[in-house]
């Protein structure tokens, strides 16, 4: 075929391709059946992961973000045991689930003996599985039977650990839980880790229905448990009744909560702190508080930030992660502990920052080096999401940042520290060299004059 054929052939192709009238039309292109079904398939499941219950109040245990474990590691997850279904039957947690039968058999001997039998706390647990449920963000593959079951071995065991805590029932002299002191610290972590409870509900009825005469409440034998690793004065745990407390990490998240601090109720909008470097620079101090029931209490006046101290060890930062886990993931709460944990990370950037802190007794740090303690604290708030102009920190961090723009006190400050950095020897040496200049020019002054004059 000749080159004038080839050109006139495609000619002939391009007005057919840009023509539609006479392009060849095809058959439309459609999905088969059975991946239509799959999709529709699909559609119709509910979601396992993160089910239709997240989005409600009731929901309020949940499985912590990824993207927190990898800023915090391990902290959100039991060491020791497992309470409720997300690390049940874990083999790394075998070692307790033995104990907590034995447990159950030491509480049974006592409320059979008052005509309660295990039968009759079954029974009474069951009509609460429904509710119970909804408060899970997860579908729990349980049967009814065994989810009775789980709630209640899991919450007697924390109960009657509790009263014998309290010394309302005494320990068998037999029970190795007892005798090996370093099993306790891993409780005191374990019960208040975000995945590891049971509603508090739950374990409310568990309790009456197991209630040895004359005892206290439930409220105050599970906070005097966990005062146990924070040291609080008894009247600080002593009139909090925890009567809208979720699971127990909710009933000690809220214990610290002062009633008289509360939310701001308007705008104006919100500026961060700068670190405690810059901050002491620009004149602005920082103190110990007396006094406070709560380190949440920080305050700021004429110059001087007053925060109460904060001991930094196993318990507390395993406590405090996993608190600001549970603000982010239950949408109803306030949010206290990420607007401090907000605080701490503004005023640490670096190891010598907490070095400073710890100097003027502040941080308390049991937790390991400077340089340690800054990383958890950088890490506390990571990707962490509130809205800063209406946490309860809003006036304290507009007041501070007011102080700190204010650049007559940035001036003088700075002026202060840098005479403060001199040192006796540079200062008479610069004097002896002002003399000498001061001299030198005098007598250059005179040998000018004189030459004048003899001239």
């Amino acid at each position: 075929m000749g080159s004038n054929s080839i050109a006139a052939s495609a000619a002939v192709d391009q007005e057919v391709a840009q023509s539609p009238e006479r392009s060849i039309s095809k058959p439309p292109w459609k999905p088969s059946k059975e991946r239509l079904c799959l999709i529709r398939e699909k559609i119709s499941k509910e979601p396992r992961l993160l089910t239709h219950y997240a989005g409600n109040v009731s929901c309020c245990i949940f499985r912590v973000p990824t993207r927190f474990v990898e800023a915090n590691g391990k902290s959100y997850q039991p060491e020791i045991v497992s309470i409720g279904p997300y690390h049940r039957g874990d083999p790394a947690l075998e070692m307790i689930e033995e104990h907590k039968w034995g447990y159950l058999g030491s509480l049974l001997s006592r409320t059979e003996a008052a005509g309660v039998s295990l039968e009759d706390i079954m029974a009474a647990v069951e009509p609460l599985v429904p509710a119970t449920r909804e408060c899970y963000s997860e579908v729990i593959h349980l049967d009814t039977e065994e989810f009775v079951e789980m709630m209640v071995v899991d919450g007697l065991f924390m109960i009657e650990l509790f009263r014998k805590t309290a010394r309302i029932v005494a320990f068998e002299s037999s029970d190795p839980l007892v005798r090996m002191a370093w099993i306790f610290p891993f409780f005191y972590r374990d019960f208040l880790r975000l995945e590891n409870q049971v509603p508090y509900f739950v374990l409310e009825r568990l309790f009456d229905l197991t209630k040895v005469n004359q005892e206290h409440s439930l409220t105050r034998i599970a906070l005097e448990f966990f005062n146990n690793a924070m040291r609080r004065l008894d009247e600080d745990i002593a009139g909090y009744h925890g009567t809208t407390a979720r699971h127990l990490l909710d009933l000690v998240r809220s214990s610290f909560m002062p009633h008289d601090i509360d939310q701001p109720l308007g705008p104006p909008p919100t500026h961060v702190v700068h670190c405690v470097s810059r901050l002491v620079l620009a004149g602005i101090q920082l103190r110990p508080a007396r006094g406070c029931r709560s380190f949440l209490a920080v305050g700021f006046r004429d110059g001087v930030i007053e925060m109460p101290a904060l001991t930094i060890d196993d318990f507390m930062s395993s406590f405090l992660v996993n608190c600001v886990a549970y603000e982010q993931c239950h949408h109803d709460e306030s949010k206290h502990f990420t607007a401090y944990a907000t605080l701490l990370d503004c005023l640490v950037n670096k190891h010598r920052d907490v070095e400073y802190l710890s100097d003027i007794s502040i941080v308390e740090n049991y937790y390991g080096t400077n340089a340690d303690v800054a990383r958890f604290i950088n890490g506390l708030s990571k990707d962490v999401a509130f809205d800063i102009d209406q946490c309860y920190l809003a006036p304290f961090f507009n007041d501070v940042h007011e102080y700190y723009s204010n650049n007559w006190h940035v001036q003088w400050s700075a002026f202060d520290a840098y005479l403060s950095n001199i040192k006796p020897c540079w200062f008479i040496s610069g004097v002896a060299a002002l003399v000498l200049l001061i001299m030198s020019l005098i007598q250059t002054i005179y040998t000018v004059n004189g030459f004048y004059a003899a001239n």
